[in-house]
C-alpha cells in the first residue's frame, strides 16, 4: 500500500536503525490528515518504527515518525522528485515565522528525502502551525496544526508497542493522560494574564500579504488578529520574520482577496522630502479609526548612523509600529517601527526630545519580501508636484489595506527602536 512504501523507506536515514523491508501498519494512528501505525521488520518480525503521512496540495507527501531507539525523521516525498541514491540536501525550516533550523537530508530512495530531528526540533515541529521549508530555489509551506497530537500519538505508539507487542496494537491516537498528585501545601504559582497588544500593518500583495513590525507579533499567545477599518476581522498567520530588521510577513485567509494594496516607491526618498504616517495608536484609548500624521525626512539614517532606517518628524505613538509611511504621491517609502524614548533621553541629557522618530527604509523591506518570496508591486515617483495628492487622498487609498494588527502577548519588553 502506498502508507507502507513511503513510510517505510522514508524512515532509512544513515545512522539510523529501521528495517529495510517492514509490514504494517499494526493499529492506526489518525489525526486530521494524518495517518499512520506501527510497522515491524519482516525478516525478523521485531517491531520496527511508528510512523505517520500527510499530503499536502504543493505535491509533498511529510512523513513523521520515531524508530524503536526513540529517533525521530522528517521526510519529503513526492512522485515528481527526481534524486541520485545517497544524494545529501540541506533543508531550512522556519516554524511559525519564529524558530529556525537546518536538516541534512539524505535520498534513500529517489523520490524521497529524509532527515534525523534533532530534539529541540521535534519540540518546535510539534508546537508550530505553520513550517516554511527551503532547499535550493525552492520554498513550500506546511500546515501543522495537527502537529502536536501526532507527535503525542507517534510517542504513545512506539511506548505502547515496545511494552505490549504488536499484537496488542489498537488507535494509538487515544493518549490517556497522566493524573497528577495533589500538592496541598504547594500552591500552583500565579501565571501572569495575556495582555491585549496591538499595532499596524499594511497589505503589499492581492494575495493578502500583510508586513508590519517583529515586534508587534513577538509574544502573541493564540490567534493574530487583522482588521481593515469598519470591516469583520480575520486570523492572519505568520509566514516569515526578520527580528533583526524588525520586519514581519502574516498572510489573510486565502478566501479573502484585495483589489487595493500598497505599492513600493522604487527609487530612494530625500532629506528634506514630506512623508505622511497612518497607523493606529493607542488603540482602544483613541479613535477606532486609523489615525493620519505629516512631517519631513529628517535624516537618512537612525540611531548611531544606522542606514537601514529613516529618521522622521511624522508623529508616531505606541500601535503606529508596523504601519505604512508614504510619500506625497502614496507610495511607500517606508515602515514605522518606533519614537526615540523621550524619559529616557531626558534622564541622561536633561532634555526632552521632540519628534524624533523612526521608519524602516524600503531597501531592507523589499530584501525581506523577496528572500519571502512575496509578489508585491514597486511604482516610480512621479515628477515633482505633477503627482502630488492631498493629505486626505492618501488615507482615503490606504483605507481599504491599512490593518489594525491585534492579538493577546506575553508579558515582556517591546523592542525600542
Amino acid at each position: 500500500m502506498w502508507l507502507k512504501s513511503f513510510v517505510v523507506g522514508s524512515l532509512l536515514p544513515v545512522s539510523v536503525v529501521i528495517a529495510a523491508h517492514a509490514a504494517g501498519p499494526f493499529g492506526s494512528v489518525n489525526v486530521g490528515n494524518w495517518s499512520g501505525g506501527a510497522f515491524s521488520n519482516d525478516e525478523t518480525g521485531a517491531f520496527s518504527h511508528c510512523a505517520a503521512t500527510a499530503p499536502y496540495a504543493n505535491g509533498v507527501i511529510l512523513v513523521v515518525g520515531q524508530n524503536a531507539g526513540g529517533s525521530w525523521i522528517l521526510s519529503f516525498a513526492s512522485p515528481s522528485y527526481r534524486f541520485k541514491q545517497g544524494e545529501n540536501a540541506a533543508i531550512d525550516v522556519i516554524f511559525d515565522g519564529q524558530e529556525q533550523a537546518r536538516l541534512f537530508a539524505t535520498a534513500n530512495q529517489t523520490n524521497m528525502l529524509s532527515s534525523v530531528m534533532p530534539a529541540n526540533v521535534v519540540r518546535t515541529f510539534q508546537k508550530a502551525s505553520l513550517m516554511v521549508a527551503t532547499s535550493g530555489r525552492t520554498v513550500l509551506n506546511f500546515d501543522l496544526t495537527s502537529a502536536g497530537p501526532v507527535i503525542a500519538a507517534l510517542a504513545h505508539c512506539v511506548t505502547k508497542v515496545k511494552a505490549d507487542g504488536l499484537s496488542k496494537a489498537g488507535d494509538f491516537t487515544k493518549v490517556a493522560a497522566k493524573p497528577q498528585a495533589p500538592d496541598k501545601q504547594a500552591s500552583p504559582p500565579a501565571s501572569k494574564p495575556a495582555r491585549a497588544k496591538s499595532g499596524t500593518g499594511f497589505v503589499v500583495s492581492a494575495s493578502g500579504h500583510v508586513v508590519t513590525n517583529n515586534h508587534v507579533i513577538n509574544g502573541c499567545v493564540g490567534d493574530i488578529k487583522g482588521n481593515l477599518t469598519g470591516e469583520a476581522g480575520m486570523v492572519l498567520r505568520v509566514v516569515s520574520s526578520d527580528a533583526n530588521n524588525d520586519l514581519a510577513l502574516l498572510q489573510a485567509p486565502s478566501t479573502t482577496t484585495f483589489k487595493d494594496f500598497a505599492r513600493i516607491r522604487d527609487r530612494s526618498i530625500r532629506s528634506g522630502d514630506s512623508v505622511v504616517a497612518i497607523g493606529f495608536p493607542f488603540h482602544g484609548l483613541l479613535t477606532s479609526d486609523f489615525t493620519v500624521t505629516t512631517g519631513i525626512v529628517s535624516s537618512l539614517s537612525g540611531m548611531r548612523n544606522d542606514s537601514r532606517f529613516l529618521q522622521i518628524s511624522a508623529p508616531v505613538q505606541p500601535g503606529n509600529s508596523g504601519g505604512p509611511l508614504f510619500d506625497t504621491t502614496g507610495q511607500i517609502v517606508g515602515v514605522v517601527t518606533g519614537k526615540l524614548d523621550g524619559l529616557r533621553v531626558a534622564a541622561a541629557t536633561g532634555n526632552i526630545p521632540e519628534n524624533i522618530n523612526f521608519a524602516i527604509k524600503t531597501g531592507a523591506l523589499r530584501d525581506f519580501l523577496d528572500n519571502s518570496v512575496v509578489p508585491y508591486q514597486t511604482t516610480e515617483p512621479k515628477g515633482e508636484l505633477k503627482g502630488e495628492l492631498k493629505t486626505t487622498d492618501i488615507a482615503g487609498n490606504a483605507r481599504p489595506y491599512t490593518m489594525l494588527i491585534s492579538c493577546n502577548g506575553t508579558e515582556q519588553a517591546e523592542a525600542k527602536r
